[in-house]
């Protein structure tokens, strides 16, 4: 633990960040998992799951905890799968 206060701040500051970005990066885990749980189970109602799942890696990328074009690659691959078991 550092002696210095502004240091010791610092310490606190990035503690709650840290914890707020595992936070929305957990939501994001869990979405793109629930959206392929409901697209091996029922393809037709996968684009609703999509919508959530594209809203929840939005959110995140403009937060700052994803950069923007991670979230539009992931979103690309996610509508590729989506397209492709609609077929």
């Amino acid at each position: 633990m550092p002696n210095i206060q502004s240091a010791i701040k610092r310490v606190k500051v990035s503690e709650k960040k840290n914890l707020r970005n595992r936070i929305v990066k957990s939501k994001v885990k869990t979405a793109i998992k629930k959206f392929d749980a409901e697209l091996a189970a029922n393809p037709a109602t996968a684009s609703a799951h999509y919508s959530v799942t594209a809203s929840a890696i939005d959110k995140a990328a403009a937060k700052g905890i994803m950069h923007k074009n991670t979230a539009n690659r992931k979103k690309a691959r996610l509508a590729k799968q989506l397209a492709k078991a609609a077929q």
